[in-house]
């Protein structure tokens, strides 16, 4: 048998087929939309086609956002304990997670002992500090989310942003902008600002190295950086960082039917 791990994000939905030696054979990933079951088939079925698979050679786990809408689904499992063990399947001596996706921010401990989840901090109340903060930052700005990074690390002067709610930090960069702000300046600040505020929710819980960073926001270079200097350490990510919680949810599937 195989393994499916299904992470249903409020942006991007992903799917991970796993084998029974822990080796991820291929993936897929795509906008989740407004009909996360929908998405979720159409994946599925396009990922089981490509390797002439059958429903019934597949054992499905979903983890995510809208995990609970996956009625196609074996099991069900949390993002929180998924992003740990995917960050483990990248990193065995993980220690710390920090997944920044689309609708919230996580950090993570991971037992030394063990390698279960031991404490955890979550900021699912608010978008400052997530992807959908770049994009709307990325919006007021006009420029490509897939640039805001690399402008960002262009400046050294980053503007100040002091707002830590999504809609008062639109009209503050674009009053910034109004001003004569630089937009590489601008676009430093806002990454600073979440940075700022999502070590902030990590130190909380004392986070250590080695720190895994996941989600789909770790992709973007300046966020990673001005993570590091907020925590005062060297953070690690993956070579997929949006597909840690697939992964994860994929290998705990294969760890339950083991035993």
């Amino acid at each position: 048998m195989k393994f499916i791990g299904i992470d249903i994000g409020s942006l991007e939905t992903k799917v991970v087929l796993v084998n029974g030696n822990k080796t991820m054979i291929d993936w897929r990933q795509n906008r989740s939309t407004y009909d996360f079951k929908k998405v979720g088939r159409d994946l599925l079925k396009d990922i089981l086609t490509k390797n002439n698979l059958s429903r019934t050679d597949v054992f499905i786990m979903s983890t995510g956002y809208g995990r609970n809408t996956i009625e196609f689904a074996d099991d069900r499992i949390t993002e929180i304990s998924a992003h740990a063990r995917g960050a483990q399947y990248f990193y065995p001596e993980a220690r710390s997670v920090i997944d920044i996706g689309g609708q919230d921010s996580k950090a993570i401990l991971i037992s030394r002992k063990n390698g279960n989840v031991i404490d955890f901090q979550m900021n699912d109340k608010c978008a400052a500090g997530t992807g959908r903060f770049l994009e709307v930052m990325a919006h007021a700005l006009e420029i490509p989310i897939d640039n805001m990074g690399t402008l960002a690390l262009e400046s050294h002067k980053p503007a100040a942003i002091s707002s830590t709610c999504t809609v008062f930090a639109e009209s503050e960069v674009i009053s910034l902008f109004a001003q004569g702000s630089l937009k590489k300046d601008i676009a430093a600040g806002i990454h600073k600002s979440i940075a700022k505020r999502v070590a902030s929710m990590a130190k909380r819980i004392g986070v250590e190295q080695q720190l895994v960073f996941t989600g789909g926001v770790a992709q973007n270079i300046a966020v990673k950086k001005y993570l590091e200097k907020e925590l005062g350490f060297e953070i690690v990510r993956p070579k997929y960082p949006q597909l840690t919680g697939a992964i994860g949810a994929a290998l705990i599937a294969m760890e339950k039917n083991a035993n």
